[in-house]
């Protein structure tokens, strides 16, 4: 099976005739992957290309076992054309979530289907090279167990959290202490084309093409973790910035306090609005007397985390439900500064702090109500995502798919 066309820095290195060819032939690529099948007459349509040269260009993409006959249309009348789609199992693209306290990673083929998943596995992430080792331990022994050819696997997809530049493949958060690239890293013990991702722009990518979308092409989905992420589509396409690091919106200085943030400044919006600041207000709020289900589940209260409050607020605890609305009214507000600036059409709010459901998203639909314009904000519709991370990696292996496509940008 040739794949090789499929490269990019395959692609530049032709030139004339053959780039024409091979650039056509990715295009059919795309097309089959956004509508399933189609006939010869309806690629030379599209693409305003002879008859001749789409069946030439078709007839070469079998020869790759990259696309198939599916046999005979459905046409009510006349001689019926013949169907042609993608080849599912003709390749496989592998993402990898890096969570703090886990790791998951999922497989899916050239028409996008889930192959093969592993949820929860037991990881801490720590900056150093033992625990990257540990990453590339799970990925080998994940692929190892898959039946699938590793040759037909063409790129591994990593989403970490913080600066991620995905053109370079630098991190500037979490393992930066190698001169080359941390993708390159990566691919040399892989043996597979490896990639970088910032963690929520893989999953706002994967919520946007999960069908959350209607026909809106302006949207934002924000990631309320421990930390606070943004994800930015504008006109159908996921927003990067210059160099890769659009979306700090958890660093936006909102607050005058003097809590200092792990990014090194005071009054980032992370410091009272996200995951981490409601653990830390819940266990403030217990050491100062407060009363609370969670004190009788654990002994010593630094060992509450963050799903423990959200259980607890759902059994009807007065402090979780209380903490969880201070932190709510508080992310309200700076999403009211989003919606002045960017309009946009939808926001997701996501991430495991949305699993608190109402509790969350009342108070932050309120402080929207007070802090932005009522002219813009009527045209925003807010909904909350109950996914957590769950499509973090599938959204790593989509982009790397549609990029190789060239569906996104």
């Amino acid at each position: 099976m040739t794949l090789n066309f499929l490269n990019e820095r395959q692609l530049g290195a032709n030139s004339g005739v053959a780039y024409k060819n091979i650039r056509l032939k990715k295009q059919i690529l795309s097309y089959f992957a956004q509508n399933e099948t189609a006939t010869i007459a309806e690629l030379s349509k599209e693409f305003n290309v002879s008859i001749p040269k789409i069946n030439e260009c078709v007839t070469e993409l079998i020869n790759d076992q990259l696309v198939k006959d599916y046999g005979k249309t459905s046409a009510s009348v006349g001689r019926k054309p013949n169907s042609y789609g993608l080849v599912a199992n003709a390749a496989y693209f592998i993402g990898v979530q890096v969570g703090t306290e886990n790791l998951s990673i999922a497989m899916i083929n050239l028409k996008k289907d889930l192959v093969a998943k592993k949820e929860d596995i037991p990881f801490q992430l720590e900056n150093n090279e033992e625990s990257l080792q540990v990453i590339c331990d799970n990925i080998t022994e994940f692929i190892d167990k898959q039946p699938v050819n590793k040759e037909h696997i063409l790129s591994i997809g990593i989403n970490l959290s913080g600066r991620i530049n995905y053109r370079t493949g630098y991190s500037y958060s979490y393992f930066n202490f190698y001169e080359d690239p941390l993708s390159t890293y990566f691919e040399k013990a892989l043996g597979i084309p490896s990639y970088l991702e910032n963690d929520t722009k893989a999953l706002s990518y994967a919520e946007f093409s999960s069908g959350i979308l209607g026909t809106e092409k302006d949207a934002l989905y924000i990631n309320i973790d421990n930390g606070i992420g943004l994800g930015i589509m504008i006109n159908g396409q996921l927003y990067y910035g210059k160099s890769g690091f659009s979306g700090e919106f958890g660093h936006i200085p909102i607050f005058d306090n003097e809590i200092i943030c792990k990014c090194g400044k005071k009054g980032c919006l992370e410091t009272e609005a996200s995951g981490r600041a409601l653990r830390k207000k819940i266990i403030e709020e217990i050491n100062a007397g407060a009363t609370s289900t969670l004190t009788k589940k654990f002994s010593n209260i630094e060992d509450i985390r963050l799903n423990d409050i959200i259980l607890a607020a759902k059994k009807d605890d007065n402090l979780a439900i209380e903490s969880i609305n201070y932190i709510g009214d508080k992310l309200g507000r700076g999403i009211a500064s989003l919606i002045n600036i960017f309009n946009p059409e939808l926001i997701i709010i996501g991430g495991s702090l949305a699993k608190s459901g109402e509790y969350l998203s009342l108070p932050v639909k309120n402080a929207i109500n007070k802090y932005s314009l009522s002219i813009v904000n009527r045209d925003t519709k807010i909904t909350l995502s109950s996914n957590g991370e769950k499509l973090a990696a599938y959204g790593a292996c989509l982009l790397l798919r549609d990029r190789l496509l060239e569906i996104t940008e």
